[in-house]
């Protein structure tokens, strides 16, 4: 593998990009977080791997968006398993390469193991920080002991400013949370720009979805 990232959806923490290799894997994460398609989200829905050996062409059919981001980078083979214990669903291992090719039952093996025990230290993890000063999992890039940048890829632990928006959003547009997040979503990808900078809009008031005076809230594409 060339790189990989380890997001996590928990009750605390909605969505958080919690380690990520280079820029690459975390442009990958970031890209379909920000456009709401991509095989991260297959394998959240179906809770199976989402195997890529060779993405010419698939991505482009399948998923138009990310399709495009793709193109800018040099990712030829993608794969995406969940982090699963029993009914839990805890978040996504990332992982991409650069030339074509499938894993072999070895290199598969191999993530499945290792994909089993991130889920469940994310649980411990879980479990823990829902206890008054319970541990918290440090985003790679950061130093433990001293809070100080260990690596060239620092992280948010997570993302906070787009939730905070999509409150707004749910209060100013009065539609659901997903509702809100797809209206997010869709003003950013029809301005070119990511999620986060259009959360921030949202939050110093430059960007509001307050409908017009005299229309309806739940308007079209909204109900």
């Amino acid at each position: 593998m060339t790189g990989a990232a380890v997001s996590a959806f928990t009750a605390t923490a909605a969505e958080t990009l919690l380690s990520a290799t280079d820029v690459v894997a975390r442009t990958l994460e970031e890209a379909q977080f920000d456009l709401g398609e991509g095989p991260r989200w297959d394998a959240v829905r179906t809770r199976l791997p989402v195997l890529i050996p060779d993405l010419s062409g698939k991505a482009h059919l399948v998923w138009p968006a990310f399709a495009e981001v793709l193109a800018d980078l040099e990712v030829a083979a993608l794969f995406v398993f969940p982090l699963t214990v029993g009914a839990i669903d805890l978040g996504v291992v990332e992982l991409y390469r650069t030339t074509p090719g499938s894993l072999s039952g070895s290199e598969r093996l191999a993530v499945e193991v290792l994909t089993g025990e991130t889920a469940w230290a994310l649980l411990r993890w879980t479990l823990g920080e829902a206890q008054p000063g319970g541990p918290a999992i440090v985003p790679s890039g950061i130093n433990a002991a001293t809070g100080a940048a260990a690596r060239s890829v620092a992280l948010p632990n997570s993302r906070r400013e787009i939730h905070q928006a999509t409150g707004m959003v749910l209060a100013q547009a009065n539609v659901s949370a997903a509702q809100a997040l797809l209206l997010l979503r869709g003003h950013a990808f029809s301005h070119q720009l990511t999620l986060h900078e259009t959360a921030l809009q949202v939050i110093r008031r430059d960007l509001v979805f307050t409908p017009p005076s005299g229309t309806s809230p739940n308007g079209p594409g909204l109900t």
